[in-house]
């Protein structure tokens, strides 16, 4: 059973998860206050609706309106914390690039996701498969989870590491958005 856009999460039909069988919404649907309302959100997620209203000179029935249909239309995934990992004691940071048997890639993804330190898990196409940030405690820690946990799976036929020395925050898309107006 389909879960349609819009529907309110009361009208979810039962066993159907949030943004289960949701189709895509085109980003050209938002307008000027959905975009501004990403902007805010996006500086601080914790914001409540209240402050949201007032930043924007909105109607607190309108924010909590439009932030429900951005939630819904899957716009908005949820809201995180932005953590510092090195303070979390996570210092070594690393892109893997993984090359897998093609028809296991299903399998390899599955596991690939409950691995911990797994930040980012893309399948592309080009030279490998697979390309994934991770973040070890050390380079001890990087090698166990690279040469044992990857490397260890039946399906993966290589990898290549390649260490993080630096990190720059790129700007963020809604921060782009409100470049554009």
């Amino acid at each position: 059973m389909a879960f349609k856009p819009g529907l309110s999460e009361a009208k979810r039909p039962a066993g159907v998860p949030p943004g289960e069988g949701r189709s895509r919404q085109v980003a050209s649907t938002l307008d000027d206050i959905d975009r501004q309302i990403l902007v805010e959100l996006n500086r601080d997620g914790r914001m409540s609706i209240r402050t949201l209203a007032e930043t924007l000179h909105i109607s607190r029935a309108n924010a909590y309106a439009r932030v429900q249909r951005l939630r819904e239309t899957d716009v908005i995934r949820g809201f995180r914390a932005d953590v510092n990992h090195v303070a979390a004691g996570m210092g070594t940071s690393a892109y893997v690039t993984v090359n897998l048997r093609q028809a296991e890639w299903r399998i390899v993804g599955e596991r690939l996701r409950t691995l911990p330190g797994v930040v980012h898990i893309a399948l592309v196409g080009g030279d490998f498969d697979v390309i994934m940030l991770v973040r070890a405690k050390d380079n001890t820690d990087l090698r166990r989870l690279v040469l044992d946990e990857i490397q260890g799976m039946p399906e993966v036929v290589n990898t290549r590491t390649l260490l993080v020395f630096e990190e720059f925050e790129p700007p963020t898309a809604a921060a782009t958005w409100e470049e554009e107006k």
